[in-house]
């Protein structure tokens, strides 16, 4: 996971959009008069319209559940050889289902700069790197279908979310502008977004993601698309808010993982307390906007994800949900955290 942070975030500047600043005039009088150009202009910078009323397709509830986590204490995926793309940290997987392969979209740190690899396996435990797909990009989210590979990921500064397509997984082009956009002046993702994880359910795409304000509050909202490129935000969001105080995601929410079971949408997400520890924190929802935090805390219990355990992203399978993570040995809301991969599963049992 790659947190927002007072100094900017962790992506550097230079990447494929450039951000237009939108400079704040001093107030004048009363009746002064803006012309509608200038006001259509500043509407499509800050989004305006950009916003819907929705919810996901209604689930019916059920009896309560208690998901049991079971995890290998050894990472499934470690960092690259000194001086490689992904030396220092390696987080952030986005794993998928093709054919008879899984595909993992993995983030990957060179000590300066995130990128974003591919691996492959036929059991989704044994990994064969394939080698780095996108530069200046990570923290993504994978999506396919007979046509090809879609990966929604967060780049720029402020950060956005952009899309980049592929036919084979291994030759990207990316579209010239982010489809997900930060939110107009005073709203709750104006600093930025990121952390998009991206499901279809009905007719619909529905990306789940961090937004951070202007007092650096990181919560979690949703958007919806018709074709995962023009995309609208939840005129309510956000949809998840911090913990308590003394709470383990008291300092910030991030990186949502949404799956349907037993009549309910799931999400695990990262929280972050005030010492910069991470762990997974669950959540419910009949309709994917109004969430229930349920009192599970997931920590690492390995030295590899003592300190750290974030990322999660999931394939689910009836009652068993397959989970891959990030993990680390060092309290940080950044990189540089020793960060490996590891495999978990969820298993729901009746109460």
């Amino acid at each position: 996971m790659r947190w927002l942070v007072a100094g900017g975030w962790w992506l550097a500047a230079g990447s494929w959009w450039l951000v237009v600043g939108v400079a704040h005039a001093p107030r004048r009088a009363a009746s002064t008069l803006v012309s509608m150009p200038f006001l259509f202009a500043l509407c499509a910078l800050s989004g305006c319209g950009k916003y819907r009323d929705f919810t996901l397709p209604e689930q019916p509830g059920g009896p309560s559940v208690t998901w049991q986590w079971q995890a290998r204490a050894q990472p499934v995926m470690t960092r690259g050889n000194a001086g490689e793309w992904d030396a220092v940290d390696v987080l952030n997987p986005s794993v998928i289902r093709q054919g008879e392969a899984y595909y993992n979209f993995f983030s990957g740190y060179d000590g300066k700069t995130w990128h974003t690899g591919l691996a492959v396996s036929a059991d989704g435990v044994s990994w064969r790197k394939e080698g780095k797909i996108l530069s200046s990009a990570g923290n993504g989210s994978a999506i396919a279908d007979n046509t090809g590979f879609e990966y929604y990921y967060q780049a720029g500064e402020p950060v956005q979310i952009g899309l980049a397509r592929s036919r084979d997984a291994k030759d990207w082009l990316r579209d010239a502008a982010p489809v997900l956009p930060v939110g107009p002046y005073g709203s709750w993702d104006e600093r930025g977004v990121a952390d998009p994880y991206v499901i279809r359910a009905g007719s619909n795409y529905y990306m789940f993601y961090l937004g951070m304000d202007r007092a650096q509050r990181q919560r979690l909202g949703v958007a919806t698309s018709d074709d995962g490129v023009k995309w609208y935000k939840l005129r309510t969001n956000p949809i998840l808010e911090l913990g308590d105080y003394d709470a383990f995601d008291a300092n910030g929410l991030g990186e949502p993982a949404v799956w349907v079971a037993r009549g309910y949408y799931w999400m695990l997400y990262t929280g972050r307390d005030h010492g910069e520890m991470r762990r997974l924190g669950l959540a419910r929802s009949r309709d994917g906007v109004r969430w229930e935090k349920l009192p599970v805390v997931i920590a690492g219990d390995q030295a590899w994800d003592s300190k750290v355990i974030c990322d999660p992203t999931v394939i689910a399978h009836g009652d068993r949900v397959t989970v891959w993570f990030g993990g680390g040995d060092v309290p940080r809301p950044d990189q540089n955290i020793d960060g490996q991969i590891g495999l978990a599963t969820l298993t729901a049992e009746k109460n």
